[in-house]
């Protein structure tokens, strides 16, 4: 197997997951799906369920808030695809963690930087779901901003680190970045 790093990015309901679980089922059979949300409430509750029953029932799932290398990395096993869904509830885990907005920025970064040794370090192919929140307007308020800006900075880490890069608008995939583009090409 050609071990890979592939980002998939786009806005809510855009696809993304979908796209992401059908990459996945292509690329493997053994399959460690990693779930970074948490339920707040009945109707995240209710949505987190209905995600759990769109995978195949073979694949296996390991809940991470945060520390999600380390724990991918204790609980590998013989997965061949890492599907980790999805960066924007981590920066949000993160965020919701204690201490003020504005010194979270570390944190952030050190977890995705984290992540990123992970995807180095395990021998599979890695699938990356996250949201493209910076198309929008300015936020109205600071911790909105603040989210924004570090969720657009952990974008940025993985998308130059990662082989492939797709955009999902409609549900319909666009490439980005393709595996035969280097940095230095670009």
């Amino acid at each position: 197997m050609n071990k890979k790093c592939i980002l998939i990015l786009g806005g809510a309901r855009g696809g993304k997951s979908q796209f992401a679980q059908d990459l996945a089922g292509k690329l493997g059979d053994k399959v460690l799906f990693v779930a970074t949300g948490q339920a707040y409430d009945e109707e995240m509750h209710v949505r987190i369920e209905n995600h759990k029953n769109s995978r195949p029932t073979s694949w296996r799932t390991l809940e991470a808030l945060m520390g999600v290398s380390e724990r991918i990395k204790e609980n590998i096993g013989d997965a061949e695809v890492v599907l980790v869904d999805c960066i924007t509830m981590l920066v949000s885990n993160v965020l919701a963690d204690n201490g003020a907005c504005e010194n979270k920025e570390k944190d952030i970064i050190s977890e995705i930087e984290d992540l990123l040794e992970c995807v180095d370090s395990v021998d599979a192919v890695f699938i990356i779901v996250s949201n493209e929140v910076g198309l929008g307007i300015v936020p109205e308020n600071k911790l909105a901003r603040y989210y924004r800006d570090y969720l657009g900075r952990a974008n940025q880490l993985l998308a130059q680190k990662a082989d492939e890069v797709y955009l999902l608008v409609a549900g319909l995939p666009v490439e980005l970045k393709a595996l035969t583009v280097r940095n230095d090409q670009q």
